[in-house]
């Protein structure tokens, strides 16, 4: 006998196993899994009073609160499709996506409703707006019409092909794209995680990562089939992460590498008494070994590097340590943590191929080729858009646009994005590698390199700087600093120091907006 593959499996093993166990922390709101599943229950049932059926898509505008938490239960239990958005985008964006997703029906925490308002002559398929938080004339308030409805859900049968989230890309330089992540998409990811990173039960695990990014990554899903605590937290601001892990005896979160710079550089007043043994998830851009080093050096933590896309649900690599990596000093096993690792068990398939010829290249640690997937948690393919899923997944393979080299020990190490590459005089330039080199220096907390036009090289290497508060560098002295451990080719011929570098709203950096704001570098 059979029954899919889907994370709602999770919540009905966790609800007959622990449903006494503290499920979610928000606030001052505490609840048990009987409790959490209770909501579930009857948000799902006022959703279909609302009139939302199998295949419908529910729209959520909402940062890290128990509500939204509660939609990845209550909306695919009744065989509707999440569409979790990105709260840090703009009204238009807003209503882009709601409308090209069909959605219905639109749930949004009281510092949004404001904005959807303004839109809702550009969204005209959506039958109702629902109040996640706060009060607003012509919203439904969800405490309660939660309160008001029996947990009596009518649940249709679910295939594990059957659509689970539509979750949409960023969209920095084009309209986002809705990326279709299916029941056993999701579910296989969540299993791999489990297998490889062994959340447990009472395993307490804080929201520092936006749960509409990738679904969280899958532990919005993880942490309940662990059987493990939910702690919310809206903003991760530094204090209010380290207030959080020492009174909640946090043992799991998971950050993007920009995140994980504001802990490492927190005051020490701030990261003072920091509890040590607290396992770190980073993922989103190849973190620096140096911010890894000194993580687990000061703070005693663990920091395991994953890698992926919210096209592949969205994990694909973990680096998962070796034996022989414990006897290395801490700056070269750091080294190795912020490889990208091998393919998780469930993931399926990955090479690094040519981009000419499509052949895997050598693994030697040096050719660089882009990063290629097949396998189970690839996604179904972009909602609407049959051109872009056709450039995307090609002769049975999705192409990320990543590029890496291949260690001799099988550990992938991505090095740039394809189009970030940086080709000086027929050489190739990594400015992964140029960045984490200048992170070493005392002085610089954030960099980000970029490739400029030069008229006798071709490209050479810009270095945008952000200093660390109270801190000074010369362009003369970080050029220098670069030329004792780099290639003298790879060294930035331009530096120029900024307050802040422009990121997307998931702590990406926008390298085409540093290139166009730089024409007159590339003249000096």
């Amino acid at each position: 006998m059979e029954t899919p593959l889907t994370p709602l499996e999770f919540m009905r093993r966790t609800r007959r196993l622990h449903p006494q166990r503290e499920a979610v922390v928000d606030g001052g709101l505490r609840l048990t899994y009987e409790q959490f599943f209770d909501r579930c229950d009857r948000w799902s049932s006022a959703l279909q009073q609302l009139g939302v059926r199998q295949g419908d898509r529910v729209a959520y505008i909402a940062p890290n609160v128990q509500q939204q938490l509660e939609s990845f239960y209550a909306v695919p239990q009744i065989g509707a499709v999440l569409v979790p958005i990105n709260y840090r985008l703009s009204a238009d964006d807003f209503a882009y996506i709601i409308e090209h997703s069909g959605a219905t029906v639109v749930c949004a925490c009281d510092e949004y409703l404001e904005a959807v308002d303004g839109i809702r002559d550009q969204i005209p398929g959506v039958k109702h707006l629902v109040a996640l938080t706060g009060k607003r004339e012509g919203w439904l308030d969800y405490e309660t019409t939660l309160a008001a409805q029996p947990p009596d859900v009518a649940r249709p049968d679910i295939a594990e092909g059957d659509l689970l989230t539509i979750n949409y890309t960023s969209g920095t330089t084009a309209r986002p794209k809705g990326v279709m992540i299916t029941h056993r998409n999701a579910y296989l990811n969540a299993v791999g995680t489990l297998i490889h990173l062994r959340l447990g039960i009472g395993d307490r695990y804080l929201w520092t990562l936006p749960m509409f990014h990738a679904n969280g990554w899958t532990f919005v899903w993880v942490v309940t089939a662990a059987g493990g605590t939910h702690v919310c937290l809206s903003k991760p601001e530094p204090a209010a992460v380290f207030r959080l892990i020492r009174e909640e005896h946090i043992s799991w979160l998971c950050a993007a590498p920009t995140v994980l710079i504001s802990l490492a550089n927190a005051p020490v007043d701030v990261r003072r008494d920091a509890p040590r043994g607290v396992h770190v998830v980073t993922a989103g851009a190849p973190p620096a070994a140096t911010t890894i080093e000194r993580l687990e050096g000061e703070l005693g933590w663990e920091v395991t590097q994953v890698y992926g896309l919210t096209e592949t649900s969205p994990f694909i690599t973990v680096c998962d340590p070796l034996p022989e990596h414990a006897a290395l000093p801490p700056a070269e096993r750091a080294v190795i943590k912020a490889r990208q690792g091998v393919e998780l068990i469930t993931s399926g398939e990955l090479r690094v191929v040519d981009t000419n010829t499509g052949e895997e290249v050598p693994h030697d640690g040096g050719t660089i080729g882009e990063i290629v997937v097949r396998g189970n948690v690839v996604l179904e393919g972009y909602y609407r858009d049959p051109e872009a899923t056709d450039r995307a997944i090609r002769d049975g393979w999705f192409h990320t646009g990543d590029a890496a080299v291949v260690h001799p020990d099988g550990y992938v190490d991505i090095r740039d994005r394809i189009k970030d590459v940086i080709i000086s005089g027929g050489e190739n330039i990594s400015s992964v590698e140029v960045e984490g080199c200048l992170l070493r220096h005392p002085a610089v907390q954030e960099v980000a390199v970029v490739g400029l036009p030069h008229e006798r090289w071709g490209e050479a290497p810009c270095a945008f700087v952000v200093l660390k508060a109270g801190q000074t560098a010369t362009d003369q002295e970080l050029r220098e600093f670069a030329r004792s451990k780099l290639a003298h080719f790879k060294v930035p011929q331009w530096i120029t120091f900024v307050d802040e570098l422009p990121k997307t709203a998931t702590g990406k950096i926008q390298k085409f907006v540093l290139r166009g704001q730089v024409p007159a570098i590339a003249r000096q």
